[in-house]
């Protein structure tokens, strides 16, 4: 079933634009975020450290204590090019100093990409926001769900799905999928056994996030995903899944591409992130980081970057945590999303696709309480702020990376490092915070 237009979806356009839900007193991406008497230009042209000096001496305090072995901050406004702070090297004491070309592994910031490649293709009307799921893979029509949350997955704890799992659930973590770096018990062990994890790690044999996996295609994926129970009922709880990567598969049903060639040519290439990979190729190697896992505040190396798994090509395309990208690749999409789909002179979204991702998606009456975004709503793959007057849209990666947008100020903030778990330091939780601090003084000046 297609859908022509986002009408057909519940949300008009006269709606949309008049929903204070969007965009908080109508936020102009291109006014100065400093004040009428502070020209863009010189603003721009002032010395990074100046400009961010709790972002800077937090990058300097991070690298210069051996917590990682290297961290760089990108910020810009609007379509203004980028301030990169940076510091560290690719490797500790072998590697080569980073820049704003340097790679990284992102993990779950491809959720956003790939929240946006599936607004594109509700643009076209190929899909529905609120389209069950079933009518593109129709395996998912007899998905049962379990009665006790990480109970048993046999018949005697399963039960029907009380509403169809829809786009919408998939874009917003609300589908009732699981995730096996979040599920216990029978059905994260399931899932392991079925090849439906998270992503890659490292080669390295270690328990839970170690070893190459199965390789396998995304139509394998969706299928064994299908014949699993849900963790809960369709829109009713707000939990972290495998969402964002099974919609990897409705985007190839839909377009009848394959889920990389979709991004790379609706997206990467005509946003110019050339150094955006699900394998990073061998004459870019050179490029990537090293990965450190954290033991006691001790970094060790996880996955080298002359070894890395990500040398390799991945099980499938994860769209929910496969990418690997660099700062200012990743900047350039944030940029466009400032932009509202243009970069550069050329549309490479629909403005309204842009606007109803970043917006909240969350399905009415869902459960966020004691979750992740618990206050917050969620948009196409990631987080979405709309109090005290901002309106602001992202989400991080498991090895310490974050990405956002605020429109109301015209801000976007990237921060890239690589070590694991993300929760191994505050620094990825506290980097919004430390950036609006100094985009606060910015406005005092």
């Amino acid at each position: 079933m297609a859908y022509r237009s986002f009408e057909d979806v519940t949300l008009s356009r006269r709606a949309l634009f008049r929903s204070g839900a969007l965009f908080a007193g109508g936020a102009a991406v291109a006014a100065s975020p400093i004040g009428a008497g502070v020209a863009w230009a010189d603003h721009h042209k002032a010395a990074g450290a100046a400009m961010w000096p709790n972002v800077a001496a937090t990058v300097a305090d991070y690298v210069s204590t051996g917590k990682v072995a290297n961290m760089q901050a990108v910020l810009g406004f609007g379509q203004a090019d980028p301030v990169i702070i940076s510091d560290g090297l690719t490797q500790f004491a072998t590697g080569t100093p980073v820049d704003g070309d340097t790679l990284y592994r992102i993990y779950s910031q491809t959720k956003p990409i790939t929240g946006m490649a599936t607004m594109m293709l509700i643009d076209d009307g190929l899909i529905g926001l609120d389209q069950p799921l079933a009518e593109i893979i129709p395996a998912f029509a007899d998905t049962k769900v379990q009665i006790e949350y990480d109970g048993s997955i046999e018949e005697d704890n399963l039960q029907p799905q009380a509403r169809p799992v829809t786009i919408r659930h998939l874009l917003t973590h609300t589908s009732g999928l699981g995730y096996g770096i979040v599920q216990k018990g029978p059905i994260a062990a399931a899932y392991a056994a079925r090849g439906l994890g998270a992503g890659q790690v490292t080669k390295l044999p270690l328990p839970g996030i170690g070893g190459v996996p199965e390789k396998i295609t995304l139509e394998t994926f969706a299928n064994r995903l299908a014949s699993l129970p849900l963790v809960h009922q369709p829109g009713t709880k707000w939990s972290y899944s495998v969402g964002l990567d099974l919609l990897g598969r409705v985007i190839e049903v839909a377009s009848g591409m394959s889920f990389d060639s979709f991004l790379r040519t609706r997206l990467f290439e005509p946003a110019g992130m050339d150094s955006t990979f699900f394998r990073v190729p061998d004459s870019e190697k050179e490029r990537l980081t090293t990965n450190y896992g954290i033991d006691n505040g001790t970094p060790l190396p996880l996955d080298l970057a002359a070894d890395s798994i990500f040398l390799d090509e991945p099980a499938f395309p994860y769209g929910g945590s496969g990418l690997v990208s660099s700062p200012r690749d990743y900047d350039r999409f944030l940029r466009m999303l400032l932009g509202n789909g243009m970069l550069d002179g050329k549309r490479v979204m629909g403005e309204l696709a842009v606007r109803v991702g970043t917006s909240n998606l969350l399905p009415r009456g869902v459960e966020t309480a004691g979750t992740w975004i618990e206050g917050q709503g969620f948009g196409a793959g990631g987080r979405v702020q709309t109090d005290n007057g901002m309106h602001a849209y992202g989400w991080g990666g498991a090895a310490g990376t974050v990405g956002f947008v605020e429109f109301t100020s015209g801000l976007r903030a990237g921060l890239y490092t690589q070590y694991m778990p993300a929760e191994a330091y505050p620094i990825q939780r506290g980097y919004p915070e430390i950036v609006l601090r100094d985009l606060a003084a910015m406005r005092g000046m």
